[in-house]
This record gives C-alpha cells, structure tokens and sequence, in this order.
C-alpha cells in the first residue's frame, strides 16, 4: 500500500507477501521480491546488451547504452504507462532494486581505485598538473559565475534557481575513474593524448573528491538543520576513518599477504578485504559520508598490481565492471522522467552546460599552447576531460536524495550526460587518426638499407618458450664491425591490477626508471648473446605493462623512436613436444593484426616449431649449421624476405636456400621479368658464398606448389615467406579460407596444424608507407640502395632513447 503525503510517499509492505508462489499455486510470482529482482535484472541486461550492439557500431560506448537501457523501463518511455509499471517495477520491487544497485556501487569503486597507481598519481608530470589547473579552476569559475548572472537577470522556478550553483558546480568535476573507463574503451589509453589526459584527470579529481566531501559534509547540515560544529566533527571523522584505514586495514592486509610467503592469494585473504571494504563503507554511512568515500580510499591504500591487486582484478572484475556496475547506471536511468522538464529550464541549463563543455575545452587550449602540445590534440584532450560517467551519476543521485535537485534538474542532468557522451566518442573516434602516430616517412625496411648499415630488430617477447627461437633468428642475423645488430627487446605483460600502463626499462635511462627484467631467461640470454658479439651488438630491454587492445601501440611507439628496420612478433599458437597446438593467448592474435596495420617498419610473425625440431643454437659454439629457406614468388613482402635472407647467409653457420616457384606459362610477363632481375642482382651480390643458393621450381597450379612446398620443408630449421603476393594461379584453392589471415595466404598454410612440419616460420610484411608498400619497383643492387632520407646513428643506441617522460609513465 502507497499513501502519498506532501510530495512524498510511505509504502507499505505486507510481511507476508514475502513467501513465494508459482503458477501452478495459481498465484503471481512476480509479488515475491526474489522473482521480481531476478526478472528485473534479467530484462535490464537483455536491453542494455540489445542497445549495445546497435549503438556500438555507431560509436558509442557502453556507458549510453546502459542508461538507455534504463531510461526504456523508467517513466520517460515504457514506464509511462502504469500498468507496466505496476507489475514489472512497482514501488517495492524499485527499493530492492536500487538497493542492490547502490550495494554493488562500494565494489566498483574499490576495483577501480585498486588499480590506481598512487605513486605515480603523486608524481604526475608539471604539463598534466598545469591542466589539471587550469581546467577546474576555469570550469568552476565561468559556469558559477554564469549561473549567478542567469539567476539574476532571467526569470526562472525558485527549484531551479536553488539548484543552478550546484548545476554550475558539477561542470567542473572530473573524475578519473570516468575518464578511464571511457579512454578503454576508445582504446587510446596507450597514446600520448591518453596518457596526457589520464594524467591530467588524476590530478584534477584530488581536487573535485575533496570538494566533493566537503560539499556532502554541508549536505548532511543542511538535512539535520545542524550547527558549524557538526561540519567540524564530520570532517575530524573522516581524517580519523583515513588513519584506521592506512594505519590498521592497510599493515593488516599486508601482513595477509606476506605470511604466504609469495604463494597465491588464498580465498581467505580476498575475504578480509571483502569484510573491509564493506565495514568502511558501513562506517563511511555511519559518520555522514557517502558509503562509496570508504572503498575509494580502501582501494587506494591496496597495493595494485601483483600479487593482491591482480589476484583481487581477477577475482572480482567480470562480476563486478561487466554485471553489476551498468545495473547501477540503469536504475539512475529508471528514476529519470523526461516529462517533468520544461522548455525554459531546459534552455537555462543547457546555457551552463554548454558554456562548461567549452570552457574545459579552452581550460586544456591555453596551458597546451605554452607546453607547444599541438592544438587538435588539446581540442581531444578537452573532449575527453568533458567525459562523466558512474562517479558524476552518483553525485547526481546523492544531489536528488539530498533535496538539492527536483525531479526535473536530476533528469535534465542525466540527459545532459548522455548527450555529451554520445557526442564525445564518435568525435573522438573521428578526430583521431590510430595509425598517423606512427607514420615515420621514412624507408625502414631491411630491402632499403643501406648493405653495411646498422641492422635494429625489434623482438617481443610473450612467453619464455620463444626465447630459444627468437634468439636464433637474432643471431642469424648476423652482427658484425661493417654492420651492427641493435636488439630492442620488449616483454609484453597484460596489464592486470592496475588502470594506467607502465613502460619499464631494464637498463640506465634518462627518462624511465631502470629496473631488473620481468623475464631472467630472456636477460640471461640476451646477454649470452651481447658478449658473444661483443663490439657488435647492442642491447637494450624494456618491459610494457599495458591492456592487450592498446598494447600495440607501445610497440609501434618504441619502435618508430628506435627505428627499427623490422619488429618480430610472437605467434599467438604454441607447439608441444608430443605436436599438439594449444592458442596461448588470442590477444596476441588481435595485437599482430594491429601491428601490421600500424607499423612504421617491416613486420615479421615468428611461427615457433622449435621444441618440435630440435634447432641448434647458434649462441653455442659448436658450428651446427642453421639451414634457413625463403619461399619466393614475388611482390615486396617475399623481396624483404629474400633480403633478410640475404643478410644471414653472412653469418658462418647460416646456409641459406631461396626456392623460387615459376608458374608454368608466364615467361613473358612484367611482373615474372621485375622479380627475376631482383633475384638475379642478390645471385650476383653473393657470388662466392657458398652458404647462400638460388633455385628454381616450375609448378603448374596449386597442388604441385603445395606439394613440392611439403616435400623440401623439413629440411630446414627456418622459412621465410613473405606475407602478401600478387595475384597467381599458386594460391588458387589456398585463398578458399583462412584460419590466421595476419599469416597471408602462404603463411597460414604453413602454419595450419594440418601441415606437418617441424620447421619454424617467420612471415615477412615489408615496411607500408601510409597504408601502401615501399617502392615496390625499386631493383637495385643493396649497397646502392640506401635511402638518403634514412637516418643512420652513428653510435650505438647503447642507453640513450628518445621516448619522453610525457609519453610513458614512470614505475
């Protein structure tokens, strides 16, 4: 029963409408709570998921599509009609619902304050700080004084005028936990707009979360009609909430965790930090706070990444951020009615948005213009501060509850969040270019440098077992005084515990802190091969902790400020010994995909068959010759190829064989004319090295070409191929389909599980410049075909690095 009384209403719940029936009891379920929850949240799910596959193609984020998700069952559309309100989400059934809502907000804010890395918050650069600045002082001071001149001068409801200053207030929060969510999922976290932006967002958000809890300290006054005196203890409450939580919860959860004595983290230990985020989110609520203020502090004072903070990541971040945050979000959209707005309310705080959103934008322009940051990646930067999200919606909910927004401010600002959020990503989207970062303009392909120049490889390392094999490869490639090997290796760690990515370098650095490698085999080995070609060979090592969709984005970053000539990516399948594949992980699929795309070098994917074969290792001195084949048939990827190859036939232990396939049929062709004076000018480059021989198969069609490919394969410990080719009567039947189309036609067929081998491949993509090949047309001999545009060091790039502090964070 509801009886409504001055605006407001008391309802009245049987105790006894608690017992469940079902159907067959001939009752209704649905006057149970436990039915009515599950089917709410059932329907909300499904909607929010409909509404995510038709927008996400639009732009958006997941973020509209939650609160629309809302919005459809709330009093702005289908709840409208009281009927289906009645059943689906009548008054008591909202209670429970909003309950559960708020309950799952604690952990949400503990999550994603457990992934902040407050060291580096303390550390923030003086270019963020200087935004940061900028911006609230700015939208704190033109909105308010806006609002105080409307409020003056344009006649308007008394609600609305009380309101106005706090609507005014709101534009200059920026909260980073909003910030970061949306920069995931634009998946620019890893660029310098997203570090900047991320950067400047903490800092601004220490400022907006103590206004913050200033402002709900003056609310709670207000609600208890108390004194000055009441401000002053719950202000003395919350220092004292912060001394148990860092001086008691804090050494407690330690010391949890060191009597493990590195072992995982046991279910015990997640339960603890379950009870206190809880109690301090009980005791938040007890002395007048928020009952998120709590976990937010909690989850700060966890120490993130390894071991707690991941094990907690992966414990509770599915449920947590995937299921029960956008329940959240919906109900805030089940509480917003559209129909209680007006027109002139509207336009007024429209007014005071708008002039926020602008002001934020020119808040980010003026310190950017001194800093020398370019102008359109300020205008983004701006865009991406103006994002609000979860932690702006509870401020909008604690504002109605409070009294402090009516119906109609409390909708109008739930719409003016969704509005400028569907604004933001399909701009952001539009405005930036993920590829033109990385766009060098330069020839940085093996084919076009110079024959005794410095060759830079790349390696990435995902897992210890490639090592052996990768090693190889670097090896073969032969370091010596005409023509040194710089070695730029990066592990790739999935960032996990932790909200910003990290980029580690293990040796003296000017700008990142060094520290030892994440990997002992990997820095065991590389040494191994340093001292090996001592004088000629160069090291340097770095560790990227960083989300697997933005990931690539280090690696096409470091290599363009290391110009390196090719990156050697690591395949995403593994070989056991007994033949079996297993897929380690199908990020790195997806990370060699972009890659490709991206790079501003040549691209080569490393198919590890080592453990299958038994390759010598070239590191040990025990003469073994390494037997490498290149299977070519033209185009620039199999002439890069051919010019690795090349390379390695130096190399005293390395014999190289280039099998050349000729379709029957085609002697006269261009194309068959371009590739064989390509192939002629390496013959006669390597006259006299007997490592090093050409050979020539005539195949008629796609069979003889797969077969003959099956009957030399096991003869070597490496192939390489090139990724793409031009159109040939070869790769009929094979270009039917396609398993790993990263591979190329070629690529994929030897990599197929179907294709028995023991051999180990690396698919070669030469250098694209804007998005095309290099020249492809050029044939000439490689020591004259250096490119004057290529800058060559002219001393090793020992621990030297061009990446900037802005760029990368520091650990």
């Amino acid at each position: 029963m509801q009886i409504g009384i001055l605006n407001s209403t008391i309802l009245c719940h049987s105790p006894y409408g608690i017992t469940h029936k079902s159907v067959w009891e001939l009752g209704n379920p649905l006057t149970s709570p436990t039915p009515l929850l599950l089917l709410q949240i059932s329907m909300i799910t499904v909607v929010i998921q409909f509404f995510d596959a038709c927008l996400r193609p639009l732009g958006q984020t997941s973020l509209v599509s939650q609160i629309l998700g809302g919005l459809v069952f709330g009093p702005s559309v289908l709840g409208h009609k009281k009927m289906l309100t009645s059943i689906l989400f009548p008054m008591k059934g909202s209670v429970i619902l909003k309950t559960m809502a708020t309950f799952c907000l604690n952990f949400f804010y503990f999550i994603c304050c457990v992934k902040m890395d407050t060291v580096t918050m303390l550390k923030t650069e003086k270019q963020a700080i200087t935004i940061g600045i900028s911006v609230f002082a700015l939208t704190l001071g033109v909105p308010l004084g806006l609002a105080f001149a409307l409020m003056k001068y344009v006649a308007m409801d008394k609600t609305l005028s009380d309101a106005l200053p706090v609507i005014a207030v709101s534009q200059s929060l920026t909260v980073f936990i909003s910030i970061s969510v949306l920069l995931a999922e634009l998946k620019i976290l890893n660029t310098d707009v997203g570090r900047l932006t991320l950067s400047s967002a903490m800092f601004a958000d220490v400022v907006s979360f103590s206004m913050s809890v200033l402002m709900f300290a003056a609310l709670q006054t207000k609600a208890g009609n108390s004194s000055m005196i009441t401000i002053v203890w719950i202000i003395l409450s919350i220092i004292a909430l912060f001394i148990v939580i860092v001086y008691v919860m804090r050494p407690a959860i330690l010391w949890s965790v060191a009597r493990l004595h590195g072992k995982p983290i046991d279910e015990v230990c997640i339960l603890c930090v379950i009870v206190c985020v809880l109690l301090t989110a009980f005791i938040s609520e007890f002395i007048g706070q928020h009952f998120a203020m709590g976990p937010i502090i909690l989850g700060l004072v966890v120490p993130e990444g390894p071991p707690l903070g991941t094990s907690l990541i992966a414990k509770m971040e599915t449920v947590t951020c995937g299921f029960l945050y956008p329940i959240y979000l919906a109900v805030s959209g089940l509480q917003t009615d559209v129909f209680k707005i007006n027109i002139q309310s509207t336009w007024i705080v429209t007014v005071i948005v708008i002039a926020g959103f602008v002001v934020k934008i020119g808040g980010v322009m003026l310190p950017g213009y001194y800093y020398n940051v370019p102008m359109k990646e300020c205008f983004m930067i701006g865009l991406l501060l103006n994002g609000r999200g979860i932690a702006e919606l509870t401020m909008y909910n604690i504002w109605k509850e409070g009294k402090i927004l009516t119906e109609q401010e409390f909708a109008l600002m739930v719409v003016s969040l969704l509005v400028i959020n569907a604004i933001i990503a399909p701009l952001i989207n539009f405005l930036f270019d993920h590829s033109a970062p990385y766009n060098s303009g330069k020839r940085c392909s093996i084919q076009h440098t110079k024959r005794d120049s410095e060759l830079r490889i790349m390696a990435c390392i995902y897992k210890d077992e490639n090592i052996p094999t990768m090693l190889n490869v670097i090896e073969a490639s032969c370091a010596s005084k005409e023509s040194n090997v710089a070695v730029i290796a990066l592990v790739l760690v999935e960032l996990l515990g932790r909200s910003r990515p990290i980029l580690v370098a293990h040796q003296p650095h000017e700008t990142l802190r060094s520290t030892k490698c994440h990997s002992p085999r990997l820095e065991n080995a590389l040494k191994q091969y340093e001292q090996l070609n001592e004088g000629c060979a160069y090291i340097q090592s770095f560790t990227s902790i960083s989300d697997f969709d933005t990931i690539h984005g280090d690696v096409c970053q470091i290599s363009l400020d290391r110009r390196a000539n090719i990156i050697i990516m690591p395949f995403h399948k593994r070989w056991e010994i007994d033949g079996s594949v297993e897929v380690n992980n199908r990020a790195v699929q997806a990370i060699n995909v972009k890659v490709l795309e991206r790079a501003p070098c040549s691209v080569g994917i490393l198919i590890d068959r080592g453990i299958l074969s038994g390759s010598p290792s070239l590191l040990i001195s025990n003469k073994s010759t390494y037997y490498v084949a290149v299977l070519f048939i033209g185009g620039p990827d199999d002439a890069e190829a051919l010019a690795y190859a090349s390379r390695m036939a130096r190399h005293e232990c390395v014999s190289v064989s280039v099998v050349r396939f000729l379709v029957f049929g085609e002697e006269n062709s261009k194309d068959r004319k371009r590739d064989s004076d390509l192939v002629d000018e390496y013959r006669y480059y390597n006259v006299g090295n007997i490592r090093f021989e050409i050979t020539e198969e005539v195949v008629k069609d796609g069979i003889e070409f797969s077969s003959s490919i099956r009957r030399m394969i096991d003869y070597f410990d490496l192939v390489i191929v090139g990724k793409g080719h031009p159109q040939s009567v070869l790769l009929r039947g094979h270009d039917q389909w396609s398993e790993c189309p990263e591979l190329g036609v070629i690529g994929d067929m030897l990599a197929s599980q179907d294709f028995m081998t023991k051999a180990s491949v690396l698919v070669v993509q030469q250098q694209r410049m804007g998005g095309r090949l290099v020249n492809p047309n050029i044939n000439t001999l490689p020591n004259q075909r250096g490119s004057p545009d290529v800058s060559i060091m002219d001393e090793p790039p020992r621990a030297s690095c061009s990446i900037s502090v802005d760029k990368y964070d520091k650990m």
